[in-house]
């Protein structure tokens, strides 16, 4: 009898939980990466270098669904660290869940930066401005303290083993990039002068953080891979993680080295935009080169079976940083390759989010998605 009742509750609503009230249990920072993946593809939606009948009010629409989504994530977060505290506190020590704090800091600049390029045309550009400067500061702050207490944890508490590397090591490191990128629409808000060039190489600085860092991580995975047994296939998503500050940095490059020219004039401006293509096409090389290599793994390991977890939107933000990285570059370049790729590209990430979206919809429904990791883990694996 008690079996007949648990498979009846399968297909109702949060039939997985005991209770409706356990979906604040165990809401991990992992469920930011659901906005980061939403509003990146607002964002490569606007920046993108064809004109293309209503993408603009597509884009503006995904905007709305990522600020709405952070908004109600950021409500529910402060339920689960209030009533929940002390699962909150065991996530930090968690070698895998702690990775992904760098999430709502990514979540809270990428739904700022939507709101300059896309929101003002709702709420009008002053409002935009005021918004994105109550975002920006607590997604850069947030994600630079995410950047040195989720490394120090791992560090000094044993959290890092050779066999352990994986792309969530990356998740606490890409926050400053992207909130480099993100600066960039600030500078012209800023007074003229000694403003807008501490903007700039305040911005640059934390684009030397995550790059620098990221290259290490980057090198780890590699070496993981090549000595170690392959990825648990829940974590073989976050292989396309690599592609984010891959991605971002391009994208940064550019738009930081147009701020500069637009900003401030000076004797580099043609240093400063070749730098933007000196740096981004051989890295953009490196990154469609990742972007082959992890899909021919996922390709791999889904031919057995690749469960759905979180972690699958992996396929979203990270592929959505490769779509504004090559949009800039055809800005930059005015390549007719790099204008049509990145069409390509931008259709591959709305078959991505699609895809993803359908999965955590239907996931999160039944309750899956909100038991403890490991329970959540084990159902993914027996589905």
């Amino acid at each position: 009898m008690a079996q007949n009742t648990k498979e009846s509750d399968e297909g109702k609503f949060l039939g997985d939980l005991e209770r409706p009230g356990l979906v604040f249990a165990n809401l991990g920072p992992n469920w930011f990466a659901v906005v980061m993946g939403t509003g990146i593809v607002a964002t490569a939606a606007a920046t993108l270098p064809v004109r293309i009948p209503g993408l603009h009010n597509f884009g503006l629409i995904m905007w709305v669904i990522s600020a709405v989504l952070l908004v109600a994530l950021l409500i529910a977060w402060a339920i689960h660290w209030t009533k929940y505290r002390s699962t909150a506190l065991k996530y930090i020590d968690d070698p895998i869940l702690a990775q992904f704090y760098g999430a709502p800091p990514m979540a809270i600049l990428t739904v700022g930066l939507g709101t300059m390029l896309l929101g003002k045309d709702l709420i009008g550009v002053q409002a935009a401005v005021v918004v994105d400067w109550i975002l920006w500061p607590i997604g850069t702050i947030s994600g630079l303290i995410c950047a040195v207490t989720i490394p120090y944890v791992m560090f000094t508490r044993g959290q890092a083993k050779a066999d352990g590397a994986f792309g969530g090591w990356l998740m606490p490191l890409v926050p400053p990039m992207v909130a480099a990128n993100a600066g960039a629409v600030l500078v012209a808000h800023l007074p003229a002068g000694q403003a807008q060039l501490t903007m700039v190489m305040f911005c640059y600085a934390m684009f030397g953080v995550s790059l620098v860092t990221s290259i290490i991580v980057i090198t780890l995975i590699w070496a993981r891979m090549v000595f170690h047994p392959m990825l648990p296939v829940l974590l073989v998503p976050t292989l396309w993680i690599v592609l984010g500050p891959l991605g971002q940095s391009i994208t940064a490059a550019n738009n930081l080295s147009g701020a500069v020219v637009n900003n401030l004039p000076g004797p580099f401006d043609d240093e400063m935009l070749a730098f933007g293509l000196l740096y981004g096409i051989p890295t953009w090389g490196f990154a469609v080169f990742w972007a082959v290599l992890a899909g021919a793994i996922t390709i791999h390991v889904a031919r057995q079976r690749l469960p759905f977890g979180l972690t699958w939107w992996s396929f979203t933000f990270p592929v959505g940083t490769c779509v504004t990285a090559t949009s800039a570059l055809a800005l930059r370049s005015e390549s007719d390759f790099f204008r049509y790729l990145a069409v390509v590209f931008f259709f591959g990430l709305l078959i991505a989010w699609v895809t993803v979206s359908i999965r955590t919809f239907r996931h999160g429904f039944r309750g899956r998605l909100f038991l403890p990791p490991a329970l959540a883990a084990a159902a993914a694996t027996e589905n």
